[in-house]
């Protein structure tokens, strides 16, 4: 199974069991990320760019798969991506570097499987 279903799935899963148990607090906090990323000022695709910036320097590495994932779907390209990893790494520092190899691992996956598709 590729990394990309592997994470899509458990992600999904576990949302639908969070989400089951009906804790409000946790729903609107859900919706709240939610509404967070729709059009207004900034244009989708920055909003999730700047999202991605803000995982790798938070080092969180399901955050930054979540981010790509959805970045590419927006048409991010190769040359945008690297760009927010520089910026990543010179504002988190050399502690993002493992973050940044995993998230070009996913990122050539999600570009792989485009190709082949």
């Amino acid at each position: 199974m590729s990394q990309i279903k592997e994470f899509n799935d458990y992600r999904q899963r576990m949302n639908d069991v969070i989400l089951a148990k009906e804790n409000k607090v946790l729903k609107r906090f859900f919706s709240l990320d939610n509404q967070t990323y729709i059009e207004g000022a900034l244009d989708v695709k920055t909003k999730e760019l700047l999202g991605l910036v803000a995982s790798m320097v938070l080092r969180c590495d399901d955050c930054i798969k979540y981010h790509l994932g959805t970045a590419h779907e927006l048409g991010t390209t190769t040359d945008e991506v690297y760009e927010v990893f520089s910026i990543a790494n010179l504002v988190g520092g050399s502690i993002c570097i493992p973050h940044t190899r995993r998230a070009a691992e996913y990122w050539e996956e999600l570009e792989n499987t485009n190709n082949e598709g």
